[in-house]
C-alpha cells in the first residue's frame, strides 16, 4: 500500500507540471522550478530571471507590443515570426519589389531596412507592488473609487522609482486586481528588417492550415536592433551601430525528440482562464458566433479579390490575415470548449467552491458571487453582442466605416478648441494617409455590402461614389481646413452623414450601457477570485495572460484530437511535397526550396534519419502575443520558434486541457536551413552561436 501511495504522488507530480500555466518569471523559485526540472528541465530559476547577472529573460523582446521575439546573437540580431514582421515586409513590398512573393535577405549592415514606428522593449526587473497599490483600498468603496486609488498610489510608486533616465516604468494588475507587480523597462526603437523567406514559405499553408496540425510552415523573419554609440536606446540614426544585448539565446543543433522539456518565453496577451461557466457559455454560445459571421462574410469578399489580382494581394495580403486569423480562432476555440465538455467541467467546480464555502461557513460573504454572476452575464449578453457588431463593423473590419469611426473623435476635437482640434488632425491624417496606402475601393466597398447587414437594414453603397475619404487628396482638403470648417465640410460628407448616426448610438447608448454592466462583472469576478484563492487554496493559481513577460514549461508531445486519431509530434519537409499545389496561394512551394529537396541537399540540418524537420508541437500554455516567442530546451538554448496553436486547443485561453491542448513550433532547424541552403545568407548563420548540448 505505501508503495501504490508513493507511485501515485509521483504521478500526480508529472500530471502536475504539465497542467498548463503562464508563470510570472520573478516567482519561479520553489515550486515552478521542481516542476521544470522533474520534466526534465537543467536550468535553476536565476538562468531564467536574474537582476543582478545576466538571464535568459534579457534576450526576450516584446515585439512591437504584440508579438514576442528573441535576440541570437551578440550583434542584436532578432528572431520572430514571419506573420509579427508581415506589416514591416508588407510596407517594403511594391509590384517591383515583392518582398511577399520572393523574401527580402540584406546583404550587409546598410541593407537592413529601417520601420517608422517599430519598437522592441525588454523587461529590466520585476517587483511586487501590492501593498503600495492597494494602500488606502477599503472593501466599502466602490469600483470607481478603488481604481481612483490604485491610479493614484501607482503613479506615486513609479514616480520614485529608481531606474536609467532612458528607461520606462509600468504597472499591471494581477488575478483580477487583486496582486500588482511593476516593471522596469527599455525601449529599442531602431529596428530594421534583415531577412524574411517568401510567405511561400513563411506562409505556408495559409488560411487552410491555420491554427491546425500538422503545420509545415517556415513562420519566422529576422531583424536587427540598433542603438546608440553607447549601447543605449535612440531614435533611427545613420550613425547608430548593432545592439550588444546582455545577453543572446544560442542555437542547438540537436533537434527534438517526443519528451524533450520545452521552455516558451514571451509576452502572452490576454488569457481568461477562471471565467465563471454562465461567462463561458456567453462567449461560446452568443459572442463568438455572431463575430465568426461577420468575418466569414468579409473574408469571402477580399479572397474573391485577392486571388484575382496581385496589387490587390500585395495591398491586402496584411488585413486579410489578421482578419483571418481570429475568425478560424473563434471556429476552433468553440470546438475545443465543445469537445473538452468545458461549460459542464466549470459547474462542477463551482459547484465544489459552493461545498467549500458551506464547511467554511464563507456562505455569508461569499455565497452571492456565483448566482449573480449568471444573472449578470444572462443580462449582458445582448449589449455584449451589440458593441461586439459595432467595433467589428465600424473599427476593425471595413476601412471607410473605421476612417468614419476616427472623424468623428476628431469631430469631437474641433469642438475643445484649437490644440485639442490640431493634435487630433495629424494623428487622423497619418491614419488615414496610412489606410488608403493599401486601399481598394472596390474591396472595401464588397467588405461593406457583405457585412452592414448584420447591423442595420439601411445599407447604402453609393456613400462609396461620393464621399472624399477613398481619395487622400481629397481627403486632406477637408482634413487641412479650420476647425469650423472642417466641421460643416464633415458633415456633409455621405459617408460621415450615413456613419454618425451609429457612432453617435454607440456613444451615448450601446456604451455606456456596456460599461455600466461590464463594470459589475468584473468586481463581481475580482471579488470571486480573491474567494476562490481563500476558499480553495490549495490549487495551484497563476495569473491570467496580460502581456507581460511570462514563462510557460512542458514537453514535446503529439496528442489525439478525436478518436482513433493520434498525431506525431513532428513534420517534416516531406509534407510541404506532398501538400504542394503549383501555382496556389497557399499551397505552391518555391522551385529552389523543391530542388533542395529533391537532392535531399539538407546540409547538418537534417535529422538522424535524414529528414528535414519542419514544425512540432509540445504542451506549453499559450495564447496571442506568445507568437516569435522561444521555444527553449532543458540547457537554455533555442531549439525553436512558437507560432501557433492546434485548432481543438484554442480554447486554452479560457479552458486549458493537457489532453488536447498543443502549441505549434517552427524547428530552428528549418530556420536555419532556410537562410543557410535557400536563402545562402551565410553571414547571419555565422553570426550566430551554433551548439550541440546533447553530444
Amino acid at each position: 500500500m505505501k508503495l501504490l501511495k508513493i507511485l501515485f504522488l509521483f504521478l500526480a507530480i508529472q500530471v502536475s507540471a504539465q497542467q498548463g500555466g503562464m508563470w510570472i518569471p520573478s516567482l519561479l523559485q520553489g515550486m515552478n522550478e521542481n516542476d521544470m526540472q522533474a520534466l526534465g528541465s537543467k536550468l535553476s530559476a536565476k538562468d531564467i530571471y536574474d537582476v543582478n547577472h545576466s538571464s535568459l529573460k534579457d534576450a526576450i523582446g516584446h515585439f512591437n507590443g504584440g508579438c514576442t521575439s528573441e535576440v541570437i546573437s551578440k550583434k542584436g540580431l532578432l528572431l520572430t515570426n514571419h506573420h509579427c514582421g508581415f506589416g514591416q515586409i508588407q510596407s517594403h513590398s511594391s509590384l517591383e519589389h515583392d518582398y511577399l512573393k520572393d523574401g527580402f535577405w540584406a546583404e550587409n549592415y546598410e541593407d537592413e531596412l529601417p520601420n517608422n514606428g517599430l519598437y522592441v522593449e525588454f523587461i529590466v526587473r520585476i517587483e511586487d507592488v501590492t501593498t503600495q497599490v492597494l494602500e488606502g483600498v477599503t472593501d466599502t468603496m466602490t469600483a470607481k473609487e478603488k481604481q481612483a486609488k490604485t491610479d493614484g498610489n501607482s503613479n506615486r510608486i513609479q514616480s520614485a522609482v529608481t531606474k536609467e533616465a532612458w528607461q520606462d516604468t509600468k504597472i499591471k494588475s494581477f488575478f483580477k486586481g487583486n496582486q500588482y507587480f511593476l516593471f522596469v523597462t527599455e525601449r529599442f526603437n531602431d529596428i530594421r528588417l534583415v531577412g524574411a523567406p517568401p510567405t511561400s514559405i513563411g506562409k505556408f499553408g495559409s488560411d487552410t492550415d491555420n491554427w491546425v496540425w500538422p503545420r509545415h510552415t517556415g513562420d519566422f523573419s529576422l531583424f536587427r536592433i540598433y542603438a546608440d554609440k553607447k549601447n543605449r536606446p535612440a531614435a533611427y540614426s545613420k550613425d547608430n551601430v548593432p545592439y550588444k544585448p546582455k545577453h543572446f539565446l544560442p542555437v542547438s543543433l540537436d533537434g527534438i525528440s517526443e519528451g524533450d522539456f520545452t521552455l516558451v518565453f514571451g509576452f502572452p496577451g490576454t488569457t481568461q482562464e477562471y471565467l465563471p461557466a454562465a461567462a463561458i457559455k456567453e462567449i461560446t454560445e452568443d459572442l463568438n458566433p455572431s463575430n465568426i459571421a461577420i468575418r466569414e462574410a468579409a473574408l469571402k469578399v477580399i479572397d474573391a479579390q485577392m486571388k484575382a489580382s496581385d496589387e490587390i494581394r500585395i495591398q491586402y495580403a496584411s488585413k486579410q490575415a489578421r482578419i483571418a486569423n481570429a475568425w478560424k480562432k473563434w471556429i476552433g476555440e468553440n470546438l475545443g470548449i465543445k469537445k473538452s465538455n468545458a461549460i459542464a467541467k466549470r459547474k462542477e467546480a463551482e459547484a465544489e467552491f459552493t461545498k467549500a464555502l458551506k464547511k467554511k461557513n464563507l456562505e455569508s460573504q461569499y455565497g452571492h458571487l456565483l448566482p449573480e454572476l449568471e444573472k449578470q452575464y444572462e443580462a449582458f449578453a445582448p449589449i455584449d453582442i451589440k458593441r461586439n457588431n459595432f467595433v467589428e463593423i465600424f473599427v476593425r473590419t471595413n476601412e471607410l466605416m473605421g476612417m468614419m469611426f476616427r472623424l468623428s473623435q476628431m469631430e469631437n476635437a474641433a469642438i475643445n478648441g484649437d490644440d485639442a482640434f490640431n493634435v487630433a488632425r495629424e494623428s487622423t491624417k497619418n491614419r488615414i494617409k496610412s489606410v488608403l496606402k493599401d486601399f481598394n475601393v472596390d474591396v472595401d466597398q464588397g467588405v461593406f455590402e457583405a457585412i452592414m447587414p448584420f447591423y442595420t437594414d439601411n445599407v447604402d453603397p453609393s456613400i462609396y461614389k461620393h464621399t472624399a475619404f477613398t481619395n487622400l487628396e481629397s481627403a486632406n482638403a477637408i482634413l487641412d481646413s479650420a476647425p469650423g470648417d472642417f466641421i460643416e465640410k464633415l458633415n456633409a460628407d455621405p459617408a460621415y452623414a450615413y456613419a454618425k448616426p451609429f457612432i453617435i448610438e454607440f456613444y451615448t447608448k450601446i456604451e455606456p450601457e456596456f460599461q455600466e454592466k461590464n463594470t459589475a462583472i468584473n468586481a463581481l469576478e475580482t471579488e470571486y477570485m480573491k474567494a476562490l484563492m481563500e476558499v480553495v487554496p490549495n490549487e495551484r493559481y497563476y495569473p491570467d495572460a496580460n502581456s507581460t513577460l511570462r514563462v510557460t514549461y512542458g514537453q514535446v508531445r503529439g496528442y489525439a484530437p478525436r478518436d482513433a486519431v493520434y498525431y506525431e509530434p513532428v513534420s517534416y519537409l516531406d509534407g510541404v511535397m506532398e501538400k504542394y499545389i503549383p501555382g496556389d496561394y497557399e499551397f505552391d512551394v518555391p522551385q529552389k526550396l523543391q530542388d533542395l529537396y529533391t537532392s535531399k541537399d539538407f546540409g547538418r540540418y537534417a535529422d538522424a534519419n535524414g529528414k528535414l524537420p519542419v514544425c512540432f508541437l509540445g504542451t506549453n500554455h499559450t495564447t496571442g502575443g506568445n507568437s516569435g516567442s522561444p521555444a527553449i530546451d532543458a540547457h537554455g538554448n533555442l531549439i525553436g520558434l512558437n507560432f501557433d496553436r492546434v485548432w481543438e486547443g484554442t480554447m486554452s485561453d479560457m479552458n486549458y486541457d493537457p489532453e488536447i491542448c498543443r502549441n505549434i513550433m517552427v524547428d530552428v532547424r528549418y530556420v536555419l536551413f532556410v537562410i543557410d541552403k535557400y536563402a545562402g545568407a551565410t553571414r547571419l548563420i555565422k553570426e550566430m552561436k551554433l551548439v550541440h548540448p546533447k553530444k
